[in-house]
């Protein structure tokens, strides 16, 4: 006797998921009740009914349905907490025959990436959107979330969430409806087999405005986490329906599908490699050095590592950026990595250098530290432990006081700013005289005559190329440097 299936497992999930680890590889990993197994069976379902398998991408959340890329048998990449819609747009727009669905839940829509997720809407975006709500972040153990609903307790609102404190639900459906780009706004449930088919329409509608290019959908699932919330399948349907409901009421919010034509997007400007290399790249110089052309000194056999500290606003980060371009036009490889942004604006600034003739396989600067410049006390004592027992520490004498330190250590003071200040009339080219006084340090550590002339060339070439088209930059920073090689080091 013949067997027919008449329901059956999508042809667009895998017959057998075998990324899923462990040795059950027919179900899907979701808890018990969740909604997000039920809402991937809707998705599958429109996907092959609307026949875009082939050139659908799904952009999978951080959350529950991280793991998505498990069943979906279909293009699919995963990204960081919410910057789903930012990846879509990307992949919408550098690839416009493809089909891009961004699923996502409360946390990582409603929260972190809730702007990125507005802006998209607002742009009308050609993808399709599915937010799954179950009021709380159900990956990491039940916070909190911004669907979260008043006097609802998680475990970071162990006494129910207060609005007086915490605020109030976020109606994502309601406040994306404010805008005039979305096409379609539809929020729908998971809890009876009613609201289950009136959801199934939802998605296959969105799916279908993807198909035809209308522009950016919105489907809302308010969906069950009894696990999280701590209930039963019953309790928590029941929850959804009595409680979630009232804040968060379901039916279309807006369609105007009928009325929207198709709005594909011109296709993207394709550029030679050679083109986007001149764009992004520095042009070579007419007087560069060539591709084969090396230092000699031994101090450019090993990995040098470079760490400079002090203040936002002395140009901490432009020095090393000089340094690393310097490296770069002598066919080094390098990094240059800086503190963390606002430190630039008047607090601790730092920097680290590394230049090597290997691969670097981190930027990150810890220990093993080579040469130090510190233009603080701060910036001495927080990397003087990371700098070797026997390498360089150049200071400025005015601002620095040193600590007893290893013998073998070198050390070279030298006042940096004041030098900027009376000789150049701007202490904003300290940098420069800090970057001359290396210069003099390496020439009384071991860089040979050839190589010291050349780092003279190079410290010419990078300021040419970072100050070129500011009137007098240049002039000043050579003069500066010559300052700094010509200083009194104590």
């Amino acid at each position: 006797m013949s067997e027919k299936v008449k329901f059956g497992r999508s042809p667009v999930f895998f017959e057998t998921f075998n990324r899923r680890p462990g040795p059950i590889k027919k179900n899907m990993h979701y808890c018990p009740g969740c909604g997000h197994g039920i809402l991937h069976k809707l998705i599958a379902e429109a996907v092959d009914h609307f026949g875009i398998q082939k050139n659908t991408k799904f952009i999978s959340p951080v959350g529950c349905a991280v793991f998505a890329y498990y069943y979906f048998n279909f293009g699919n990449i995963s990204v960081p907490h919410g910057r789903a819609p930012a990846v879509a747009t990307g992949v919408a727009r550098a690839n416009p025959e493809d089909y891009v669905i961004s699923y996502q839940g409360d946390g990582d829509l409603a929260a972190i990436g809730f702007n990125e997720f507005l802006q998209a809407a607002n742009r009308g975006e050609n993808i399709t959107v599915f937010f799954v709500n179950n009021s709380n972040y159900g990956m990491t153990g039940g916070q909190m979330a911004p669907t979260t609903l008043p006097g609802q307790k998680t475990t970071t609102s162990p006494y129910g969430r207060n609005p007086l404190t915490e605020g109030y639900p976020t109606p994502v459906c309601e406040i994306v409806n404010a805008l005039t780009a979305p096409v379609y706004i539809e929020r729908v449930a998971l809890t009876t087999p009613a609201r289950v088919a009136a959801a199934k329409r939802a998605v296959y509608k969105g799916i279908q405005n993807l198909k035809e290019r209308k522009g950016f959908s919105l489907i809302e699932v308010v969906s069950p986490c009894p696990v999280n919330l701590k209930m039963s399948a019953e309790q928590v349907n029941e929850f959804i329906e009595k409680q979630m409901m009232n804040y968060f009421p379901l039916g279309v919010i807006r369609d105007k599908t009928a009325e929207t034509e198709g709005r594909p997007l011109p296709a993207p400007v394709v550029r030679e490699s050679a083109d986007v290399e001149k764009i992004l790249l520095t042009e070579k110089r007419s007087d560069s050095v060539a591709a084969d052309f090396r230092n000699t000194s031994s101090m450019f056999d090993k990995e040098l590592r470079v760490k400079i500290g002090g203040f936002g606003g002395q140009g901490i980060l432009s020095l090393g950026v000089m340094l690393a371009n310097m490296g770069m036009l002598r066919n080094f490889n390098v990094s240059w990595m800086p503190s963390y942004g606002p430190e630039q604006r008047g607090g601790s600034a730092c920097c680290s250098v590394i230049v090597s003739r290997k691969m670097i396989p981190s930027p990150i600067l810890e220990s093993g530290i080579d040469l130090m410049i510190a233009t603080t006390q701060t910036a001495l004592e927080k990397y003087l432990p990371g700098l070797k027992e026997d390498g360089i520490l150049i200071y400025d004498s005015s601002a620095v006081k040193l600590p007893e330190l290893p013998a073998a250590m070198r050390t070279y003071g030298v006042d940096a700013i004041e030098i900027a200040a009376t000789k150049l009339g701007s202490s904003k080219c300290a940098n420069s005289v800090l970057m001359g006084v290396l210069a003099a340090v390496l020439a009384a550590n071991g860089l040979n005559e050839a190589d010291q002339a050349d780092f003279d060339r190079a410290f010419a070439e990078a300021v040419e190329e970072k100050f070129g088209k500011k009137p007098g930059a240049v002039e000043m920073n050579v003069k500066a440097y010559e300052a700094g090689k010509a200083a009194s080091l104590k």
